[in-house]
């Protein structure tokens, strides 16, 4: 299996022209997420990626500093960003863990598409806690590969994801559900505001620090 860094700078131009896949849905829980979020916020997005929803968010906030293991990702964002003009973003390379080990706070803290590919997601999910104030909110959605919900299609992903993963075609992944995942943010010292799957395979939550 290759370095994830590796992986996704390799993966990053084709990632960043590839449409969006179920867009009603992706549409649905920006509004959603946006709806938790003031024009006084300072947000932190962990694995941003090519900067698309960092960029969308960024008018309703403060201030978005969007992060990525891939510095060919945070390339193409940076690009981005400064094409359209957007000066309150900054992008920078760094994995989710570093990226909460660092000496600031946020009012908000997102991740999108993450979390099931993080081996140390349950120290992310601490390490965010700490960036956090009270009734801060941690804003996630994430495919639980393992959860019911999936169906058949969870079996079909535990036998094509390894060889995959072998062929440096596929990069590290958790088979999580839904629950075992929202057991993980309430550990890490969350309440669970609102979740519901959008779509079916992706597990959206807004957690709130207690």
């Amino acid at each position: 299996m290759k370095d994830a860094a590796t992986f996704w700078d390799k993966i990053a131009p084709k990632y960043a022209q590839d449409p969006i896949k179920d867009m009603a849905s992706y549409e649905y829980t920006l509004e959603r997420t946006k709806s938790y979020l003031g024009s006084d916020d300072r947000v932190l997005e962990l694995g941003c990626g090519t900067g698309s929803t960092s960029l969308l968010i960024a008018p309703d906030v403060r201030q978005i500093i969007g992060t990525d293991i891939s510095p060919a990702m945070v390339d193409i964002a940076i690009t981005k960003a400064k094409a359209a003009d957007i000066t309150n973003t900054e992008f920078r390379v760094a994995t989710a863990r570093q990226s909460t080990e660092v000496l600031e706070t946020f009012d908000a803290v997102l991740g999108f598409n993450l979390f099931h590919l993080v081996p140390d997601a349950e120290d992310v999910f601490a390490g965010i806690n700490k960036v956090l104030p009270r009734g801060g909110y941690f804003i996630s959605k994430t495919p639980c590969l393992g959860d019911k919900s999936v169906g058949f299609k969870r079996f079909l992903f535990k036998a094509m994801i390894p060889p995959m993963q072998w062929l440096g075609k596929a990069p590290f992944v958790r088979f999580l559900t839904n629950k075992e995942y929202e057991d993980a943010l309430i550990f890490a010292g969350f309440e669970i505001v609102e979740s519901g799957n959008f779509p079916a395979i992706s597990r959206y939550v807004v957690a709130r620090k207690t």
